[in-house]
């Protein structure tokens, strides 16, 4: 699984995460540190550096738009972005976002078992078709040809 499809998958996690830290009263960096450091990934690296910048007096926007740069994480950046800037607690937002990544990546699991099992059953039909061609068309063609034979 590359980068890309790792971070999507840390998404809804580390969503969750950060809704249960932010409701335990930790503010946005502080969130964003503690879930960087135990999740690892590249989610967690991210969240991590962010974090790291915002508590070195880094621009918050620059830090968290950084962290909107992974393939579905604007919304989480965007949430981090505002509550750090105006320090409205984000449990509810991001516990939407969490509520949204966990349903997202769950149709995607869904489309992926549909396409899987159209796929599987792609050579099956492969193997059967020259038997059904042979056993139940060519008879008829053949019948349908004699009998055109036999009029003339």
């Amino acid at each position: 699984m590359g980068e890309t499809g790792e971070a999507e998958a840390q998404l809804p996690l580390a969503a969750d995460l950060m809704a249960a830290c932010l409701a335990a009263g930790a503010g946005p960096r502080e969130a964003a540190e503690a879930v960087g450091l135990s999740l690892g990934g590249p989610v967690g690296e991210r969240l991590a550096r962010a974090a790291a910048e915002v508590r070195l007096g880094g621009d918050p926007a620059t830090a968290w738009g950084r962290l909107g740069g992974l393939p579905g994480a604007r919304g989480l950046a965007r949430c981090l972005e505002r509550a750090q800037a105006t320090g409205v607690p984000a449990v509810e937002p991001m516990s939407r976002l969490a509520a949204r990544l966990r349903a997202e990546r769950g149709r995607a699991a869904g489309i992926r078992a549909r396409r899987a099992g159209v796929l599987a059953t792609a050579p099956l039909g492969l193997c059967f078709l020259p038997a059904f061609l042979t056993v139940g068309v060519v008879p008829v063609v053949i019948g349908l040809a004699s009998g055109l034979t036999k009029g003339h």
